[in-house]
């Protein structure tokens, strides 16, 4: 499944490096810790997070994530948006939580209608 495909049938935003929306989402990841999505996240996954800091685009980018979800309304500041461009890399925001968030994508892969 490409990005894109989650961007058309869940309320996300796109925030940054659209041109990314191409890429194949493998699975994903949810988690606030950068230190276990640097452990345990796999390339290819989309990451669900709260967290909006710069430092998320550096960890999408060691990681070689498909992108990354921010979650409860969140905003990311231009700082990130700006880096995440650089990084190419897409940041994404949306109202839902991240349990209902993961719960949709985890649907969606499965080829279930959401």
């Amino acid at each position: 499944m490409k990005l894109n495909d989650i961007v058309n049938k869940l309320p996300l935003k796109v925030n940054s490096y659209s041109d990314g929306l191409q890429k194949d989402v493998s699975g994903g990841y949810s988690s606030d810790l950068l230190s276990d999505v640097l452990a345990n996240s796999r390339e290819g996954n989309v990451w669900i997070t709260l967290q909006t800091n710069l430092n998320i685009v550096a960890v999408a980018s060691v990681k070689n994530l498909a992108g990354i979800i921010i979650v409860s309304s969140k905003k990311p500041p231009e700082e990130t948006l700006k880096k995440a461009e650089e990084e190419k890399i897409t940041i994404m925001t949306t109202s839902m939580p991240a349990f209902e968030t993961a719960g949709r994508i985890y649907q969606l892969l499965q080829g279930k209608n959401v």
